[in-house]
């Protein structure tokens, strides 16, 4: 049964409005609901079975503490929850929030019809033209700066790639400095660590105006993985403690690749994601009510004869469909989709699995969108070229999901009478008026004859995008900073270098 709903649930528990600029992205598009009423209590039945028999590990004895004084079933570092008790610690987390950018224009809502987007994480190799590298500063830097000056992306994300030519213990300093001072939208936390959710905490303490401001409005999202199935590392509880004290929102995220890290079928990946998903939010509202989550999937499958990691698959796209009904149906912001492939280099498969994947991430409205732009390999590479042709495909989303108005203006009546019978509208009054303005124009898209695009060189979409991304590069410029709140970060991360040993 599919069910196409206009409106997500909506009411909020707890809202807070600080947006000053021009409205973000909002997708007031039907959403596309593929799962029956009697799917939705199927996988209902399943989750509170696997919660309830089977139960989640926390490898943290302060989450272990936490459950066993709400009365909650702890068997070593197995917890055993009430599916009834996990749902009242649902409740107290907000619908809806808003997080704050040092632009108020760059604010972002997180919830309702507001889609979000940040840049690819975590790759540790990058590609450029033919070559695949180790991932610089360098190359971090670069990626932040693209994703400044593209409008479509809301957040240039966390770890754009990891710096490999800086020291482990401390380059997350120097990548939440560049996420600071290169761009003015919202950033992500790193969560390698307590320590170093603690040092991004105190960085946007010094952004924003003290521990107060950030804990009123939250200045940061974090992604906090869950090592399914079924238990959540001593690492990554570590930082969710530290930005769920500090009341920034966590993205607690089940990994699910089915067939490896879950069963094969969809619908026990579906069970097994809200078993993680739900458990860890639970958490969350342990260590402070009312705290700021989103239900986070990242669900896909592994190639059966390979055993490799597949991405822009059909299973994937159908999991996300039933993501986000299933994340509405808690009253829960949730996170999912993005522009992945599998692809080796920024070619057709590349683009039509991006595709495959962000499509129905706009279809079923996601609000925290990672790996919008420059996802390759599976997510080991972030591509410069990849990232031109994801922007592309996010701006052209953007515009085919924002609803079309019907007037009579736009009805161009007067048009027929001028032209008449067998006419063209080329120079029309109507198509002068809006010529500049009635289509959507591409900027990596080439729609020459063939003489013409030969005589120019003859570039395929990547060699294009090549030139997009070296000229946004060379355009690129810094958005205006305090400098003595530059001088106390600056200040912050050569203390806490030498701290840390580096």
């Amino acid at each position: 049964m599919m069910r196409r709903r206009a409106h997500p649930v909506k009411g909020c528990r707890r809202s807070r409005t600080v947006r000053k600029g021009p409205p973000m992205f909002v997708n007031r598009m039907p959403r596309y609901e593929i799962l029956s009423e009697d799917a939705m209590e199927t996988l209902g039945r399943g989750w509170r079975r696997l919660m309830t028999e089977v139960g989640v590990e926390f490898m943290d004895d302060r989450a272990l503490a936490l459950f066993r004084e709400a009365g909650q079933k702890v068997e070593g570092n197995a917890v055993f929850l009430d599916p009834d008790f996990v749902l009242e610690q649902v409740a107290k987390a907000p619908r809806e929030f808003d997080v704050q950018a040092r632009n108020p224009a760059h604010n972002v809502h997180i919830g309702g019809d507001h889609m979000a987007f940040g840049a690819v994480y975590g790759p540790p190799f990058v590609r450029q033209g033919e070559v695949r590298r180790d991932a610089t500063m360098e190359d971090f830097t670069n990626f932040t700066k693209l994703a400044q000056s593209f409008d479509a992306l809301d957040s240039a994300g966390g770890v754009i790639c990891e710096p490999n030519d800086t020291p482990l213990d401390s380059r997350h300093l120097d990548m939440t400095y560049a996420l600071q001072t290169l761009t003015d939208k919202v950033y992500m936390g790193n969560v390698v660590s307590g320590v170093n959710a603690a040092d991004t905490i105190r960085m946007g303490e010094i952004l924003f105006g003290g521990r107060e401001a950030i804990e009123e409005t939250p200045c940061s999202i974090s992604l906090v993985n869950c090592n399914s199935p079924l238990r959540w590392d001593d690492r990554m509880l570590e930082a969710q403690f530290e930005y769920s004290a500090a009341g920034q929102p966590v993205v607690l995220t089940p990994f699910i690749l089915m067939g490896a890290m879950s069963p094969v079928t969809i619908p026990a990946a579906l069970v097994q994601q809200i078993t993680e998903a739900l458990s860890g939010i639970a958490l969350s509202q342990l260590i402070r009510p009312g705290t700021p989550v989103i239900f986070g999937s990242f669900l896909s499958n592994i190639d059966m004869q390979s055993g490799s990691p597949t991405f822009g698959t059909p299973e994937s796209g159908i999991g996300l469909l039933c993501t986000g009904q299933i994340a509405r149906s808690f009253g829960l912001p949730f996170r999912t989709g993005g522009g992945l492939t599998s692809s080796q280099v920024p070619d057709a498969q590349a683009g039509y699995e991006a595709l495959m994947t962000m499509l129905p991430t706009f279809l079923a409205g996601a609000n925290w969108v990672m790996h919008s732009a420059g996802w390759l390999e599976g997510g080991l590479v972030a591509g410069y070229e990849k990232f031109v042709v994801d922007v592309e495909i996010l701006q052209m989303l953007q515009h085919e999901f924002t609803p079309l108005e019907i007037d009579e203006a736009s009805m161009a009546y007067d048009a027929h009478v001028e032209v008449g019978h067998g006419g063209h509208f080329l120079g029309a009054m109507h198509t002068m008026e809006r010529f500049r303005t009635c289509f959507y124009r591409p900027m990596l898209s080439s729609s020459e004859n063939y003489e013409r695009w030969m005589r120019g060189g003859g570039a395929d979409a990547a060699e294009r995008a090549g030139k997009i991304y070296r000229e946004r590069l060379e355009a690129y410029e810094p958005p205006p900073l305090d400098e003595a709140i530059r001088a106390e970060l600056e200040e912050y991360v050569v203390r806490r270098r030498a701290e840390l040993g580096d």
